[in-house]
């Protein structure tokens, strides 16, 4: 890794419904390709897994209904990655989903985008597991067209500074928390660096 230095974003959302359906919807491959990507492996501890045009890795853990974790390989030069996902029931019906993504990015990535360029893309991830959890799940079409869209653009943006002020929060300096939440919303919005 370039200087072994590890960044870490984590995300908590609790969802209305119980852990063995929580568990169902992130783990069945039928399931998971109606609100995320479709999904092909050896889907148990130790295979191998591969998300349809995104990342893929291997299966280290799982603990149903309580824990997932696995290696995630994104992009030409992957580097170390791993998410782990924990679930809590949090009532009789609600459990409390925890996501944490571990990565060693380069220097460069780093200083260009900080913790908002893994952190908005869960953001859209766990926002399409809400819709799926309550039956309003969309198409990959509609949801790029979702992304396009006013409310998407401005969703975009909302999560990108979230993730600012929560680089702000964790100490970066004023200057690079400005630069790294601009070219995140670019990134994510398409629209000019402000």
């Amino acid at each position: 890794m370039p200087d072994g230095t590890a960044d870490t974003v984590l995300l908590r959302r609790t969802y209305e419904t119980g852990a063995a359906d929580l568990w169902d919807a992130l783990t069945t491959p039928g399931r998971l390709g109606r609100w995320f990507l479709p999904v092909t492996g050896t889907l148990a501890p130790g295979g191998h897994y591969r998300l349809e045009g995104n990342a893929a890795g291997e299966i280290l853990e799982c603990v149903a209904p309580e824990r997932l974790r696995l290696s995630w390989l994104f992009g030409p030069d992957p580097g170390l990655s791993e998410v782990t996902v924990r679930l809590t029931p949090a009532g009789p019906t609600r459990t409390a989903l925890e996501l944490e993504h571990l990565t060693v990015a380069s220097p460069e990535f780093r200083a260009r985008y900080g913790p908002g360029a893994s952190g908005v893309g869960w953001d859209m991830v766990l926002r399409a597991l809400a819709r799926h959890l309550t039956g309003a799940t969309l198409g990959r079409a509609e949801a790029t067209a979702w992304e396009t869209s006013a409310e998407g653009r401005a969703f975009l943006t909302h999560a990108g500074e979230a993730w600012g002020a929560a680089y702000a929060a964790a100490g970066a300096d004023a200057r690079t928390v400005e630069s790294t939440t601009a070219a995140t919303i670019a990134f994510y919005t398409g629209e000019p660096a402000r």
